[in-house]
């Protein structure tokens, strides 16, 4: 597994591991936690060294459930996590607070549930407007200094923020969704974070499993499947998406390499400060999506994936797009 170094100074793997559908959102969350377990013991054994949890997923079980397995091995890992989704001075999940006094709250309650005295990135999960970043940034800058944290990220931070958070303490990697499914961060984002030598760290690069080819339909999903309510799952819009996995699945054939791969792959040639992190909860997508640091495209095949039409419909439904910035 190659290694970047994320903001020019946290070593992480090419590839890492989101922890977040062990625990919420998709379908069959907290079915098992034993395979999550496993899930993210094979990813160490496979040099994934990058693992990415938050506090509200779940909330909180899916910190607990990697201080599980992480138990004796903690030092394998650089571990990043999240707050500012839960408030937790009366909001409660859900509500946005990277307010000081949450920040020391929310550090605390992670260290615990994960069973470390370090976290290695410390991301704000949203931006929070009735807090000004510098206040928010201040405070992670003092905890960075006090050994609670060791590096600062933001995630789905707008250019305008991000240059104010980076004024007041050096940010080393922005989190934002990014994949064939998403493109928005080139335009804007990612321009800024290579000039001011900030990491990437793209979520959903398989575009929220659908570009792994194994969604055809959306019966195939749960009832509280958070799918059946993201526009681009809509009827309609994901009949028009099908043409995106079809021509994945086609380069994928000629590299000798899973849907899954091919897009990851696609992903790395995008630069050497880019770090996905695919979520699973299963032993063999983890390994699938590991071997994608192997896979080598062809300058044509890269160009025939850029020339991808963009999907149909927003990537969050109304509610939830109005906490993103970036």
């Amino acid at each position: 597994m190659r290694h970047i170094a994320l903001g020019g100074q946290l070593d992480v793997s090419r590839i890492g591991l989101g922890a977040m559908t062990m625990s919420a959102y998709y379908t069959g969350a907290n079915s098992d936690e034993a395979e999550a377990i496993r899930t993210i013991h094979r990813a160490l054994d496979l040099g994934v060294t990058f693992l990415d949890t938050a506090e509200i997923y779940g909330p909180y079980l899916n910190e607990e459930l990697v201080g599980k397995a992480l138990k004796d091995r903690r030092d394998e890992v650089v571990l990043a996590t999240k707050f500012g989704m839960v408030s937790h001075e009366g909001g409660g999940p859900g509500v946005l607070d990277s307010s000081p006094a949450n920040i020391r709250i929310a550090v605390e309650g992670s260290l615990r549930r994960l069973g470390t005295d370090r976290i290695d990135l410390y991301y704000q999960h949203r931006v929070d407007p009735d807090t000004p970043i510098e206040d928010t940034v201040g405070t992670l800058s003092e905890l960075v200094a006090d050994g609670k944290i060791g590096h600062v990220g933001l995630s789905e931070a707008g250019v305008e923020t991000i240059r104010r958070a980076h004024a007041v303490h050096p940010i080393t990697a922005l989190q934002t969704e990014y994949s064939l499914w998403t493109r928005d961060p080139e335009a804007a984002l990612l321009p800024v974070l290579r000039e001011l030598g900030i990491g990437f760290v793209p979520y959903s690069p398989l575009g929220r499993g659908f570009l792994t080819g194994s969604i055809r339909s959306t019966d195939q999903f749960a009832a509280d499947d958070f799918r059946r309510n993201n526009p681009r799952f809509a009827e309609g819009n994901f009949e028009q998406n099908l043409r995106i996995v079809d021509e994945v699945e086609a380069v994928a054939r000629e590299a000798g390499a899973t849907p899954a791969q091919a897009a990851l792959a696609w992903l790395l040639c995008k630069g050497d400060d880019i770090a996905p992190i695919p979520g699973t909860k299963r032993v063999s997508r983890v390994e699938e999506n590991a071997a994608a640091d192997a896979v080598r495209l062809t300058p044509e095949q890269v160009k025939r994936l850029d020339a991808i039409t963009p999907p149909a419909g927003a990537r969050y439904a109304e509610e939830h797009m109005r906490t993103v910035e970036g």
